[in-house]
């Protein structure tokens, strides 16, 4: 396994990635990739400031001869998302990401990377440390907390930005240039009950599993229609329910808002005389998922597993009420773009549904870059779950960012982009929430780009990015700062 990441190339931006992965940096868990954005700025000598929000600002003026032109504010977030194998042990808090050298890939042992949005950073990093990049005056913005809100951006401070144009280090397929991206509002829901004392005499508990869903990001993996492991495990419990008397006594399904549930469980409680016939039917069900996701899945496990009998059971009118609920409500793609073939344009993520003894609580993700749809499909699921008694509120609202097709930096970098590699990058926009979106409502003036490296498979541990499009990326980047328009 060659973990030695410094050896490729860019140097200094696979540098400072090696040094990235070796921080401890999921989301709300910060303090040590911030301090280490902090010392870099000291080491290097730039004007910097950590914001109330937890951002970290810095700034570089412009190499001699390219005072005149506009300035540019380099922009990635800090955060990662921290998912593992179910097999695999490790503390996102402590421990470093075990990337390594996979052929043409750089991925992790069992974990997600952090290339979303590491490698953003570590470019940033790179020029800015660099003295022979050509440059006007420059800014680089490191936001806190995206992956989970997008907190950085909603505090960033008005006043503080000087830029005239923001280049989003974010996007995930070399080649694109997004100019356009979805806005979201997340769901969160609360049904509380009253546990019940398990009845175990007669009775056999079983844990239900639903496992090998390959996930992903819901704002980009979303259009694949991949199996979503909440919905999967309440369609079976629902299915169970109509052939036997099934106690519900817990579940713990999916994980972050923002990621498609790969694995979800339930333990559960049937008669004795039922255990073979429960059995069967998982079977059966574990068969008919695998034949439904053939096209988009090749792992998916659903099991039964005899387990120790839980003390307290959900009550059957709580547990056929949530079992209604989770099945009808809204999941996946909801409305595809007409003006952007290929483009999701209004989906929801079902990401987490979780008992503990006394609620159980659901978390959805809506996500739309149309604000009447989003609207209409959050009230939706909010109608869905308040109908089964959920107390459900809707928060954490912004809006998308709109495509300019004359946008002055966009024609340079249209330009830009064939000049180096003799073909035109594609134009487009995406599903997934950028934070494009949220500053460009605090900065209405700012020219914005998003793009990137190719990352394959962000928010899950199969992450893994592209070595090859690392450079083309950078290079891109250093010629889109080389060629900056003037003021």
């Amino acid at each position: 396994m060659d973990k030695n990441l410094k050896a490729l190339n860019p140097a200094l931006v696979w540098k400072h990635f090696a040094e990235i992965c070796n921080i401890p940096h999921p989301s709300h868990s910060e303090d040590k990739i911030r301090q280490y954005l902090v010392d870099f700025a000291v080491a290097q000598g730039l004007d910097y400031k950590v914001d109330e929000a937890g951002n970290v600002y810095m700034s570089k003026p412009a190499t001699p001869g390219m005072e005149d032109r506009k300035v540019i504010v380099l922009q990635a977030h800090m955060d990662m998302v921290p998912q593992k194998n179910n097999d695999k042990v490790f503390d996102f808090i402590n421990d470093p990401i075990e990337a390594y050298i996979d052929g043409e890939w750089v991925t992790a042992n069992g974990t997600t990377l952090g290339a979303d949005n590491g490698i953003g950073v570590a470019a940033i990093l790179a020029i800015l440390e660099d003295d022979t990049v050509e440059h006007g005056p420059i800014e680089g913005l490191i936001t806190a907390t995206e992956e989970t809100g997008m907190d950085g951006a909603f505090g960033l401070q008005e006043g503080l930005l000087k830029g005239d144009i923001l280049l989003n280090l974010d996007s995930e397929t070399e080649g694109e240039l997004y100019v356009g991206c979805a806005g979201g509002t997340d769901v969160n829901a609360t049904l509380s009950y009253t546990a019940e004392p398990a009845e175990a005499e007669g009775y056999k508990a079983f844990e239900i599993s639903v496992k090998g869903c390959k996930g992903g990001h819901s704002g980009i993996q979303i259009v694949c229609q991949r199996a979503n492991a909440n919905k999967l495990l309440f369609r079976l419990l629902r299915k169970l329910s109509a052939k036997m008397e099934v106690k519900l006594a817990s579940v713990d399904g999916g994980g972050l808002r923002n990621a498609i549930p790969r694995e979800a469980v339930a333990v559960v409680l049937v008669k004795a005389a039922d255990a073979q016939a429960l059995v069967a039917e998982v079977e059966a069900f574990e068969q008919l998922a695998i034949n439904e996701y053939a096209a988009v899945e090749d792992a998916i496990s659903v099991k039964a597993a005899e387990c120790a009998a839980p003390e307290k059971v959900i009550s059957p009118e709580t547990a056929k009420l949530l079992m209604a609920a989770m099945v009808a409500c809204p999941d996946g793609v909801d409305k595809m773009s007409l003006a952007m073939e290929g483009l999701v344009q209004t989906s929801n993520n079902m990401a987490r549904v979780v008992s503990d003894g006394a609620t159980v609580k659901v978390q959805c993700l809506v996500r739309s870059s149309v604000r009447s749809e989003k609207e209409a499909l959050s009230d939706s699921i909010k109608a869905v779950l308040e109908m089964a008694g959920f107390s459900v509120e809707l928060s954490g609202s912004y809006d998308g960012w709109n495509p300019n097709m004359e946008s002055p930096i966009l024609k340079a970098m249209l330009s830009s982009y064939e000049t180096l590699y003799g073909k035109c990058p594609s134009v487009t926009a995406i599903h997934a929430g950028l934070e494009c979106g949220i500053i460009g409502g605090k900065y209405p003036n700012l020219d914005m780009i998003s793009f990137g490296p190719t990352i394959c498979y962000p928010h899950s541990p199969d992450e893994k990015v592209e070595i090859a499009s690392v450079e083309k990326f950078y290079d891109f980047l250093l010629n889109t700062l080389k060629n900056a328009p003037k003021k």
